[in-house]
């Protein structure tokens, strides 16, 4: 597949100042300070006690020491001899670990210490994507309810717990980490499940092109012994006067792949949609339609390391199929810097391959080529990511938008001659309208 040239260095240069993707993991907060301290009170009664000297040295009035004794004596609690709270322990439990985009997860923080009843002061520092909605403190415990905004696969944080004595003058510090939580992309609603020219010799429920024990009428053929008689067609019979019977078309399972773009993530710069966050859940709204057929629907994701999960069926295989991509997004971190070749168990041979892309990095063409050329069908659904915004009178801004547009239906192009349909998805529509048109006709493959 021959790449479409128009300027590419002018497209990518306004890709680039709409890429949004941030690099790198979150730094982790640094460690809490070690051992038995002073707590706030210890301090404020240690400031009023060396106030009081302070005076009783500049007025060189005895009796101002009086005013220091009760600081001095509190403070003699929060020496280390003292009673105070000796070794702690916290033990985080968090649930859900897997939860879809939006969910919340419940965390509990069992604190366990060896002295009496105290104080507990929790401080929170929560990971991406994660939104703190109630904090609730206990004697012994520490209850957070998280709700997780964006998919991907994210450290939910850690909690320092700041455990007091009763007078409130010495405390331990406790560092509970809270794990991470695979977060699924809600699905887009899609119940369309087109299907290619050639299916596996497999029951299931889509109409093939060969006859066999289905329940869609095709024709009338000549009665053969052993046919069941209640299949007889009596109108044919009486018109051609010989017994004619049904002729059904089998049904037949599909196998489907979708591959995901995760070159590139850009954010459309009116609404601020993230392409990558709209790719996902459009491959998991296909990837739900599909798998409620009873069809086998396989995984691959593009872009850095190559993963992919051999076709599979049944509900329960819709949780493997978003695990085994998560990790595209990790703690914000996303990286797409080399390609790796698509293995062949990936692709089994005639399985539809829905190539879900923004269009917006050429190497995608790569993958493309590599698919066609294994005589699989194809189909490529665009993601939309809107046109860079250009200021009024910036006549460089216009001829790179003149250049970026060129570029993609150029791109565009090149897949409609070379036989790959091309359908948009718009972000809030439902994948219905998108898939639709291929119903009209059974989607092709290509040639070895």
């Amino acid at each position: 597949m021959t790449r479409p040239a128009p300027a590419r260095s002018a497209a990518a240069a306004v890709r680039r100042a709409l890429d949004g993707r941030q690099d790198g993991t979150a730094e982790p907060p640094p460690p809490p300070p070690p051992g038995r301290r002073p707590g706030e009170r210890a301090l404020r009664l240690g400031t009023v006690a060396v106030a009081a000297l302070a005076a009783a040295l500049v007025t060189g009035r005895p009796w101002v020491l009086a005013l220091a004794a009760v600081p001095l004596v509190l403070l003699v609690l929060a020496l280390p001899d003292g009673p105070g709270p000796g070794e702690v322990t916290a033990e985080a439990t968090a649930e859900p670990r897997r939860c879809f985009a939006g969910e919340q997860v419940r965390v509990r923080i069992a604190v366990a210490y060896d002295a009496g009843p105290g104080r507990l002061d929790p401080g929170v520092t929560l990971g991406h994507g994660v939104r703190l909605d109630r904090l609730a403190v206990g004697p012994y415990h520490v209850e957070l309810l998280l709700t997780v905004q964006r998919w991907g696969r994210w450290t939910l944080g850690t909690v320092d717990v700041d455990v007091y004595d009763r007078g409130g003058v010495a405390r331990r510090t406790v560092r509970a980490e809270l794990g991470e939580a695979a977060v699924f992309p809600v699905p887009g609603h899609a119940g369309l499940t087109p299907v290619p020219v050639r299916l596996p010799h497999r029951l299931g429920e889509h109409t093939a092109a060969q006859r066999g024990e289905g329940v869609e009428v095709t024709g009338v053929h000549p009665y053969v012994r052993g046919e069941r008689q209640r299949r007889i067609h009596w109108p044919a019979t009486t018109r051609r006067g010989t017994v004619q019977v049904h002729q059904f078309a089998a049904e037949s399972a599909a196998d489907t792949v979708v591959l995901l773009d995760a070159l590139t993530d850009v954010a459309d710069p009116v609404t601020g949609v993230s392409s990558l966050d709209e790719t996902f859940r459009a491959a998991a709204g296909v990837v739900r339609a599909y798998l409620r057929t009873h069809d086998r629907v396989g995984v691959v994701s593009v872009g850095g390391t190559t993963r992919w999960l051999r076709p599979g069926s049944g509900q329960g295989y819709f949780h493997r199929i978003t695990e085994s991509v998560l990790e595209v997004r990790k703690d914000l971190a996303h990286r797409s810097e080399g390609l790796a070749p698509l293995p062949p168990p990936a692709l089994p041979g005639h399985a539809l391959v829905y190539v879900i892309t923004s269009l917006t990095d050429h190497r995608i063409l790569d993958v493309l080529h590599q698919v066609r050329g294994r005589a699989n069908p194809v189909v490529a659904v665009e993601i939309p990511t809107g046109d860079p915004v250009v200021d009024p009178g910036d006549t460089e801004g216009s001829l790179a938008l003149r250049l970026w547009r060129a570029d993609r239906e150029a791109m565009r192009f090149g897949l409609v001659e070379h036989g790959i349909p091309v359908v948009a998805h718009r972000p809030g529509e439902s994948l219905d309208l998108a898939l639709a048109p291929l119903l009209r006709t059974r989607v092709h493959g290509g040639t070895r």
